[in-house]
């Protein structure tokens, strides 16, 4: 049963009793009302998640207007509340103009029961999220950036809610843990989902970046360096595995490691302690380690490119993030996540997607993932003229390029940061923006890619 709150507004008394009879025994709870001038009571005494609310009340006039002005009143009261619009008449520019004003769907009477469900549950599911999003934000004071991470573990999906149920399990116990998967899956929020469950949530989580530390400053940034170290160590500093003390290490691209600096961070893991630079005695710390990765570690292993030690070490649970074309059933509700954050951001009215558009995205494989979407609807509403997205106003490569039987994943990630290179005429920053990394990862890559 869905933990939804259903009020269904409509003067048809027979009609309520039968969308009553078909929503109750998939929802938490269903009112009825067939009055719409008691709503604002409704709304103020009791707490509702999705309205399914008729188009017209009036008998003989079937204009859509009393629904369209109670969907408005409903949105100054309580705009979180997501509304479902109903009428008998399919009347597409009120759809529109309903959807426009913040409607989430629209669907005709007669309906269809399997569809009315899963048109209601879709609009539950956008509220909890809303409300979770909301939560996180209200909690930590999260920016923009915290804000996308957020979305991006977003889902209903099947594989979404099995990465879910791993997340809860593993989350309470102090287990090391590796996730895996393609750049822009939401790794990094995966890690910080498992340190918000944890013992250690009271704590902030303390992420390194490893394919952005160079080997000469490897030992100062993770263990951290004593006064007069080494040239222009003017004060002592702590290393990011002191400062993650009683808390979670999220190290980043750890495959990015060489081979002695592997052996470095094995040896402080093996010991849980660390010795900083220009320093004689070691410090014990307590750490629950999470590591990322996008590389293939078992065959760097194979071929000599990994410690199969450090790999033991780092890998009790492993966890797999999953692509977002495994993802068909999120893709629409991140979209509209976006596409509600630009069009506030910047300044546009409310924006919809378009039917088209909607499918050609369920049927795009997305090589860049969460991060791929965010940012062609970030370009898509920077540059929409009218209200309504079209397939036309987002561009990508097309399906025929693809060969998956014979595409690696570390060639996906080749094409992906040539392709990148080439549209910012070799600008490394602009580049890396556009990857979603950070400058440094980026020319690990092109240097390993030989670009």
């Amino acid at each position: 049963m869905e933990t939804g709150r259903i009020l269904i507004v409509d003067d048809n008394k027979t009609l309520l009793s039968a969308l009553e009879l078909a929503l109750q025994p998939d929802f938490e709870s269903v009112t009825c009302l067939s009055n719409p001038k008691q709503l604002p009571f409704i709304l103020q005494t009791e707490k509702v998640d999705v309205i399914l609310l008729d188009m017209n009340f009036i008998a003989g006039i079937n204009s859509g207007n009393e629904g369209i002005f109670w969907l408005g009143e409903i949105k100054k009261l309580k705009p979180e509340i997501q509304v479902v619009m109903i009428t008998a008449f399919g009347d597409v520019e009120l759809a529109v103009k309903a959807l426009k004003m913040g409607a989430s769907d629209f669907v005709l009477k007669p309906w269809d029961n399997a569809r009315l469900l899963e048109t209601i549950k879709a609009a539950v599911r956008i509220k909890k999220s809303q409300e979770k999003i909301n939560r996180i934000k209200e909690e930590s004071g999260t920016t923009a950036n915290d804000y996308f991470k957020e979305t991006e573990m977003l889902g209903h999906s099947g594989i979404m809610q099995r990465v879910c149920k791993i997340i809860d399990k593993v989350a309470p116990t102090n287990a090391n843990v590796l996730i895996t998967g393609e750049n822009g899956t939401g790794k990094e929020l995966i890690a910080r989902s498992i340190h918000r469950k944890s013992l250690r949530a009271s704590h902030q989580m303390v992420g390194v970046d490893m394919g952005a530390i160079t080997e000469t400053l490897f030992e100062s940034e993770l263990f951290g360096h004593v006064r007069g170290a080494f040239t222009d160590a003017k004060t002592a500093r702590d290393g990011k595995i002191k400062i993650a003390d009683k808390s979670t290490l999220f190290l980043d691209e750890i495959g990015n490691l060489s081979l002695p600096l592997q052996a470095k961070l094995l040896a402080c893991l093996e010991n849980r302690q660390v010795i900083p630079v220009g320093a004689n005695h070691p410090i014990p710390v307590d750490i629950r380690l999470i590591c990322a990765t996008n590389c293939n570690l078992d065959q760097m292993v194979a071929e000599g490119r990994f410690r199969e030690d450090l790999l033991f070490r780092v890998n009790t649970i492993r966890i797999e993030a999953p692509p977002l074309r495994d993802r068909e059933e999120d893709i629409i509700l991140l979209a509209n996540y976006f596409l509600n954050y630009y069009s506030e951001k910047y300044q546009k009215p409310k924006l919809i997607l378009s039917g088209k558009v909607r499918e050609k995205f369920r049927h795009y494989h997305w090589p860049g993932n969460v991060r791929e979407l965010r940012h062609v609807m970030e370009k898509a509403v920077i540059l929409l003229d009218g209200e309504t997205l079209q397939p036309e106003d987002f561009h990508f490569r097309p399906m025929a390029e693809r060969d998956d039987s014979r595409t690696t994943l570390e060639e996906m990630e080749k094409t992906m940061v040539e392709k990148a290179l080439a549209e910012n005429g070799g600008n490394m920053s602009a580049a890396a923006t556009r990857l979603g990394v950070t400058r440094q990862t980026l020319y690990n890559k092109a240097k390993k890619y030989g670009l």
